[in-house]
């Protein structure tokens, strides 16, 4: 592999969580120099950060944020393998509260197994899924529309989450990093705390691309329990592991 394309590549691993120097080594088959002075060489560009043992994705360097119709694109049968693994966790009769995003969506599009749901959601493109749920009913979040995410927000969301609780919580994120949930803007991750401090079980959704990816400005902080739903299986689900986060992989 030549020098150029090869440390493209791993740029994309360290944004995609693999950033030990012996967990690139294994993964592209190279010595420790040679990884040390491709991630030097990405440093000095600014690319990324240099560790202790490895590197990290810049915080705050800040990526443009996709479209709703770029993210319904990406990872489609990923999203629907972490949908149905998602749905396992659900029981009849139980209440759920679904965040923004594609991937709670298409967990939104399963929903109709189980009967008896009380659904409360600040998803508007989750809302065609919820009309016919057998012998359950939606609750919607009212407030500001957010068009890029088609998502409700601000201080009526928060009021109306303010009177009621719920028994499991389905989050998405930009970014699953060890400071949190990666968001493009504060009231996405404020939106977030207030959910999980309503949440007896809180469950995060997030396909391998975006664990270890600090691709925008905001956090939401994990919560002393939660579940990560993902369909990584490599170094990349360690760091949330050593945060004491149970983890499920679809079949």
């Amino acid at each position: 592999m030549k020098v150029a394309k090869r440390r493209q590549a791993m740029l994309d691993a360290v944004l995609s969580g693999i950033t030990s120097i012996e967990a690139l080594c294994q993964h592209f088959t190279i010595s420790e120099a040679t990884a040390r002075r491709d991630l030097g060489a990405l440093s000095e560009q600014g690319l990324l950060v240099r560790t202790y043992g490895g590197a990290a994705a810049h915080i705050g360097h800040r990526e443009p944020e996709l479209t709703l119709e770029q993210r319904r694109t990406r990872q489609g049968d990923v999203k629907a393998r972490l949908a149905d693994c998602a749905l396992s966790c659900i029981e009849d009769n139980d209440t759920v509260l679904l965040d923004g995003g594609t991937t709670t969506a298409a967990l939104a599009a399963r929903l109709n197994e189980r009967r008896g749901l009380h659904v409360v959601t600040n998803n508007m493109a989750a809302l065609p899924c919820l009309t016919q749920l057998p012998e359950g009913h939606t609750t919607v979040l009212g407030g500001d529309l957010r068009t890029s995410s088609m998502t409700a927000y601000g201080p009526l969301a928060h009021a109306a989450l303010a009177r009621l609780t719920v028994d499991r919580l389905f989050l998405s994120a930009d970014g699953v990093t060890e400071l949190g949930l990666c968001e493009a803007s504060p009231e996405q991750a404020w939106l977030k705390e207030a959910m999980i401090a309503r949440a007896a079980e809180v469950y995060v959704m997030a396909d391998a691309t975006k664990l270890g990816r600090a691709s925008q400005q905001h956090w939401t902080a994990f919560p002393p329990r939660w579940t990560l739903i993902t369909d990584a299986t490599d170094e990349r689900i360690e760091p949330f592991e050593r945060l004491g986060a149970t983890i499920l992989n679809p079949s």
